[in-house]
């Protein structure tokens, strides 16, 4: 393991090199600590949603009007995670030139909840600004102070799991995954 400031850290699991902010279609699964059901159960195939379920579906449904840029693919709430796609859709401005950084690896903060207050300077230490994970971290910190009012142990796991799609079959294959996901239950990994 690396150490960061003199502690062991997990290494990222984010695609070295790339910059998370960048237009392209992003496969997003989160989810709670302990894989704990908050979100609600499975019934005969369809997922009957908690009202914790209903905190994160309506977060959820609400990532565009926060970020412009975003559109959101094919999108479950599962009793213990979130399967989703995000499409990130900046458009270039001509008179506007991208510089090319190099994103240091995206971590979601303990618990999944940002204990620090959110200022300019502080986030920019953090999260590189209209990325994945500033995106992601934003939602579960959302999510987490919302959900904590009903049950206060709410949590996520640490990280997230990201997928770059690749092409448009890549793309179907994880629509359908996503839309299959209720009713292949017995069969998930999560559970």
């Amino acid at each position: 393991m690396d150490k960061f400031r003199n502690k062991y850290r997990i290494t990222s699991t984010r695609l070295q090199n790339w910059d998370y902010g960048s237009n392209g279609a992003y496969y997003i699964t989160m989810v709670t600590a302990q894989r704990e059901h908050f979100f609600g159960e499975i019934v005969q195939g369809e997922m009957q949603l908690s009202e914790i379920g209903k905190i994160a579906e309506k977060n959820w449904v609400a990532i565009p009007d926060h970020f412009s840029f975003i559109e959101l693919g094919n999108w479950v709430v599962m009793p213990n995670h979130i399967h989703g796609i995000l499409i990130i859709n900046k458009l270039e401005s001509p008179t506007v030139k991208v510089a090319e950084t190099s994103v240091a690896p995206v971590e979601t903060p303990k618990l999944g909840v940002s204990t620090e207050i959110s200022t300019t300077a502080n986030a920019s230490k953090k999260w590189k600004p209209n990325t994945i994970g500033s995106i992601i971290n934003q939602f579960k910190r959302i999510c987490t102070i919302q959900a904590r009012k009903i049950d206060f142990v709410f949590a996520w796991q640490e990280r997230f799991y990201d997928h770059i799609v690749r092409d448009s079959a890549d793309f179907e294959r994880i629509q359908n995954y996503i839309s299959d996901n209720p009713s292949n239950w017995k069969e998930d990994k999560f559970q």
